[in-house]
């Protein structure tokens, strides 16, 4: 029995004599040279909290929130772990978990100020989001929470690693017994994405531990609001494979023992491990939070009983490992040390005005430039045509067999996840068969479904690219990917730029989206610009079977994170059928193209909207002798205005053509830098021919009159070529 299941007393932590330890084999007594060390550790990191809140009186520092009060279990549980070895997903507590795994004193308070030497985010992050690539410190952001699925990634890249050679040599560091670590607050329990991570990590007996520091309150929210019964893990038992241990996280002792069985457990491969720690927070939550307004006097005096710098000095009075004349030195040793820290960091500037731009994607892969561009030299190897759903397919099957860091998950992807049924069955490969074969070819480490989760499929993609694999995963419609969008935008898009560089996740989302298809609202929505408005991401959506080949390989070999929306209307059309242009072929990024030349009116246009831009401009040649140029422009992030620029100033008039709404679409980016940049060269106002604004609804007559159509587009160059 390693879980209390007694309830929690009005502090939060049953009493002593309730908790129960009993880790596989009893750790070693820490010594008094090691507690005196780890008490060196919490002094310090409560310096900088202190330090800190001077600067941020004299407007030095523009945030603030300190560790403080958790300082015990983190030395403690910081003892029994690998800098550079296991890896570390942090919350915006772990001060001295941080100095206890390497980062130093200085290097924290340059996060504070926001300076460019900052190694954990060069500035851009608010202090106390800590990353540190020397220790596997993965860059830490401010949403609660989605630091779980990405642990759980990480530790399952190691899983994957050591089932797979060729894998395990392309990844970088690796150890058998190599654990994650993800450390979060009581009231980010109350996440659904903990819940996700719990699930996966006891399905595939991940070796996670999970440090939760209970300090009773979510800002001003108190557990038992948070939590059912006011206990996280008291909740857990019925998740397989997880072991669960409470501690007094203010006392260093009682930490290392309850930490010590959580790691073991996690190294022995038996399963995720949760460590319970009990702490407080004897600082208000942060610089703008005053506790006062909502903690009564009582409270606030049991906690300062508590606190684990008092604590773990009446320890060691009490051990006799020093005098109080010994630690009172130490102390001041500790502030003096701080203090120069802090002079120091205030000696290094803010990143120059012109940095603001730099590390939104990779330096050193290019997408757009000619290292992937070989348009013009396909390798057909017979002229049989494809639908653009098969040279899907064909990408994925010709990428994976070049590089065994590639792996295919989501939602019913494989073939069959009981393999025994691969005998007797043809294989279900997804729901459009784009991924249909590659279980088969590749193996079930390498393709594999996952849970219908969607903020669980990309949250562990990103959690596996930190440590060097090349995740392809895939989310069955557009329509269903929004529970992903915080993963997508806040940690997906922002994970280069917040680190300064030091983290790439090259993780490529292909999505089916678009309309006509009779779908109704939510299976046929497009949404492209929600994603093109996301910076940080690369945004393609081709229109025929050949671009899709070429633009899907480039993605996969980018260095960025790329959402590839693949329309379900054209998967299996006619018109846009290819032969397989080979495994070399690539399109680059934000390079348009032009599809059908014209002198009298440009018409850009994307995804579905090209078809039927093509079929309006042969209309309108045919019915009004207007020669309409056609543009596909293949990715809206990068946008190639240089294609619609040249077009513009011969054509001197243009209309935007995209599916999806009218209001704040494509149309009306494009068309703004038309206006910008294109004015003198204009005959004619700017015009758009996209959807109503409104959801795409099912009855016929309705998506038909909803989506825009050839005629529309006949429509609209009819009018401007008039003007």
């Amino acid at each position: 029995m390693t879980r209390t299941q007694t309830p929690a007393s009005p502090t939060g932590l049953a009493d002593a004599t309730e908790v129960e330890h009993h880790p596989e084999t009893a750790p070693e007594a820490p010594s008094r040279e090691k507690l005196l060390d780890w008490y060196r550790t919490m002094l310090t990191a409560r310096a900088i909290d202190d330090r800190e809140v001077a600067l941020y009186r004299q407007g030095k520092v523009f945030f603030l929130i300190s560790g403080a009060g958790h300082e015990a279990v983190q030395v403690a549980l910081a003892d029994l772990v690998r800098p550079a070895s296991d890896w570390f997903y942090f919350y915006y507590r772990d001060r001295a978990f941080a100095l206890a795994l390497g980062v130093s004193p200085t290097e924290l308070l340059l996060q504070g100020i926001g300076a460019e030497a900052d190694p954990a985010s060069g500035g851009r992050q608010m202090p106390c989001h800590y990353g540190d690539a020397r220790f596997n410190i993965v860059s830490a952001s401010s949403p609660t929470g989605t630091q779980f699925l990405q642990a759980v990634g990480t530790a399952e890249a190691g899983l994957r690693a050591g089932r797979d050679p060729a894998l395990r040599a392309r990844i970088g560091t690796f150890a058998e017994d190599e654990i994650v670590v993800c450390t979060a607050g009581d009231g980010t329990t109350s996440e659904g994405e903990f819940w996700e991570a719990l699930n996966t990590a006891c399905n595939l007996k991940l070796p996670v531990l999970f440090l939760i520091e209970d300090n009773e309150y979510a800002i001003s929210v108190p557990v038992e609001v948070q939590t059912a019964g006011g206990s996280i893990s008291s909740l857990l038992g019925g998740f397989p494979h997880l072991r669960t241990w409470e501690c007094d996280g203010t006392d260093m002792i009682d930490s290392h023992r309850a930490a010590a069985a959580a790691v073991e457990w996690c190294r022995a491969r038996r399963g995720p491990a949760l460590l319970h720690a009990h702490t407080v927070r004897p600082y208000s939550h942060s610089g703008s939070d005053d506790e006062r307004a909502y903690r009564t006097r009582a409270e606030l005096e049991l906690q300062e009983r508590r606190d684990p710098i008092r604590r773990g000095r009446e320890l060691l009075l009490e051990i006799g490992a020093a005098a109080g004349a010994e630690l009172d030195r130490m102390a001041e040793g500790v502030a003096s040390e701080v203090a120069a820290a802090s002079d120091e960091a205030l000696q290094h500037p803010q990143p120059a005005p012109e940095t603001a731009m730099r590390w939104l994607y990779s330096e050193s892969a290019d997408p757009t430039s000619a290292d992937f561009d070989t348009e013009d030299r396909p390798d057909f190897a017979d002229d049989r045509p494809l639908t653009m759903v098969d040279l899907v397919n064909r990408c994925l099957r010709d990428e994976m067999q070049r590089d065994p860091r590639i792996v295919v998950f989501g939602q019913d992807v494989a073939d069959a996840s009981r393999e025994e049924a691969l005998n007797e069955v043809s294989g279900k490969g997804g729901v459009f068969k784009a991924t249909h074969g590659l279980q088969a070819r590749f193996g079930s480490n390498r393709v594999y479904n996952s849970p219908l989760a969607e903020a669980n499929i990309v949250g562990r993609a990103i959690g596996m690219a930190v440590r060097g694999i090349r995740p392809v995963v895939e989310i069955q419609f557009v329509d269903y990917i929004w529970p992903a969008f915080m993963q997508i935008r806040n940690e997906l898009a922002t994970m280069r730029y917040r680190s300064a560089g030091s983290w790439g996740v090259p993780v490529v989302v292909r999505v089916t989206y678009g309309g006509y298809i009779k779908g109704g609202i939510y299976h046929s929505q497009t949404g492209a610009t929600i994603f093109s408005h996301t910076a940080g991401l690369r945004v393609a959506l081709p229109s025929n079977a050949l671009d899709a080949n070429g633009l899907l390989r480039t993605a996969i070999r980018s260095d960025d994170p790329v959402i590839f929306l693949e329309h379900k209307h054209l998967y299996r059309q006619v018109h846009n059928k290819s032969p397989d242009p080979g495994p070399g072929y690539m399109v680059p990024f934000g390079k348009a193209k032009v599809v059908r030349p014209g002198e009298d009116i440009t018409v850009v246009a994307c995804g579905a909207m090209v078809k039927r831009s093509l079929d309006a401009a042969l209309a309108a040649a045919a019915g009004h002798g207007i020669d309409a140029e056609v543009i596909d422009l293949r990715t809206i992030s990068p946008l190639d205005m240089e294609t619609i620029a040249a077009s513009v100033r011969r054509t001197n008039k243009v209309i935007i053509a995209h599916e999806d709404a009218l209001s704040w679409g494509i149309g009306s980016e494009v068309a703004a830098r038309i206006a910008d940049e294109l004015f003198p060269w204009l005959d004619g106002p700017v015009r758009r021919v996209a959807a109503l604004d409104t959801w795409v609804a099912y009855a016929p007559e309705l998506e038909k009159a909803i989506l825009p159509q050839t005629d529309d587009v006949l429509e609209a160059l009819v009018e401007l070529a008039a003007y």
